[in-house]
């Protein structure tokens, strides 16, 4: 055991929710001792370091939902840490383009969504003004949302771990070490792949692993947790130019997902993706990646099949553009119709984690709950990356009065 040293609260998970909930605790409680663990050698090695680092506006929730809270609430204390700790980031705008008459209701729709949600400056435009703001873009009307930005999520993460010791050099970062059991008592002993630790209270922010370690702790669970990965192309050098910034289509309201859209990286690589296809591997970004627990797992919850059945054609076309440049490349073409095979190239891959309840619904709202010496964050996909602050603050409250915190 680690000097049989007693830390106040373990972190599991150091992704950017984890990173962001140790930084708000550490920040309101200086005294306390926080360890976070990581199983990972790197801090937002999974959903935070894989997805298209765009923070996002509050656009697409549901108004008075917790999602549209954070996200809004999240974004400016983003936008304001990034300005502060000079993590890279730019507060460029996204357009979202209508390609087609039929998409126009639902455009209005999100609209209305943003102005519920104090998506601040949003605006309906043309297809010409979308053309001013993205000249290769083809569309017949669009909204701009000025708010938008993009920033670097892995030096994010890495500065608020950084910030945590900073504030109390007794608390603790801990890389390479999976957490593998844990008995509660009087006090808490936390078993990883390497070490034993003790602590008096316990924050999940295990992102993919979130159902089995709220299982583990008696937590009744009824949904599960299933993976989709999502496959990025790159733009090649010779076509960078045709994106400016973001460019997002307005997504089918009957697919769970956002669609394919074009995004500037800080480093000013293009990305364009991704699709959303189920993965056979919780923590698999190639597209033969296989775990037969996982696989198991998923194929087994009757909420996996019912998605299926909702989504079948959706699916079958998300799966085929996964192994098919030239398919991808006409969805890419709805928006920038003057693409090429050679101006796009195969990027990388992420898997974004949706508990997903058992009428195969995948749209269900951001879930902490608490239970005994733990919280659990058992659901935070898209924008819980943007609102991790305001998550954070959320957990922090939570704790201080669960934990009775001083």
């Amino acid at each position: 055991m680690e000097n049989k040293k007693l830390y106040d609260i373990t972190i599991v998970g150091g992704g950017i929710v984890g990173a962001a909930t140790a930084y708000k605790i550490q920040l309101k409680f200086p005294r306390l001792k926080i360890l976070l663990i990581e199983k990972e050698n790197h801090l937002a090695d999974h959903q935070t370091g894989n997805n298209s680092g765009v923070i996002h506006s509050g656009l697409y929730y549901k108004p008075g939902s917790a999602k549209a809270k954070t996200c809004v609430d999240g974004r400016h204390q983003l936008v304001k840490f990034a300005q502060e700790f000079n993590i890279k980031h730019d507060v460029c705008g996204k357009v979202v383009a209508a390609a087609e008459e039929s998409e126009l209701p639902f455009m209005d729709k999100i609209f209305e969504n943003g102005v519920a949600n104090n998506t601040e400056g949003i605006e309906k435009i043309t297809g010409d003004q979308v053309k001013e703001i993205e000249p290769y873009v083809k569309s017949i009307a669009g909204i701009w949302v000025p708010c938008t930005g993009i920033i670097d999520y892995r030096g994010t993460t890495e500065r608020l771990c950084e910030l945590v010791v900073a504030k109390q050099p007794e608390s603790k970062i801990v890389l390479g070490e999976e957490v593998l059991d844990y008995v509660h008592g009087n006090k808490t002993e936390v078993i990883t792949s390497k070490n034993k630790y003790l602590t008096r209270y316990m924050v999940f922010c295990g992102g993919l692993q979130a159902d089995r370690l709220a299982r583990k702790d008696g937590v009744k669970l009824k949904e599960k947790v299933v993976g989709f990965r999502g496959d990025y192309y790159d733009l090649t050098d010779q076509a960078k130019h045709k994106v400016k910034n973001l460019i997002y289509p307005v997504p089918n309201p009957e697919f769970p997902f956002l669609g394919v859209h074009f995004t500037r990286m800080v480093n000013g690589d293009i990305e364009c993706g991704p699709n959303a296809v189920f993965t056979f591997k919780r923590e698999g970004y190639g597209k033969t990646d296989f775990n037969l627990k996982d696989t198991v797992d998923a194929l087994t919850y009757s909420g996996t099949w019912k998605l299926f059945l909702n989504n079948m054609s959706f699916g079958i076309n998300e799966y085929r553009r996964a192994f098919s440049k030239k398919l991808f490349l006409q969805t890419l073409q709805r928006l920038i119709p003057s693409l090429t095979m050679d101006d796009i190239k195969p990027g990388r891959s992420g898997v974004r984690a949706m508990l997903l309840s058992q009428n195969g619904d995948t749209r269900d709202d951001f879930r902490i709950e608490y239970k005994d010496k733990s919280i659990h964050v058992l659901n935070a996909p898209s924008p819980a990356a943007t609102a991790c602050l305001a998550i954070g603050d959320a957990i922090c409250e939570m704790a201080e009065k669960q934990f009775n915190l001083n």
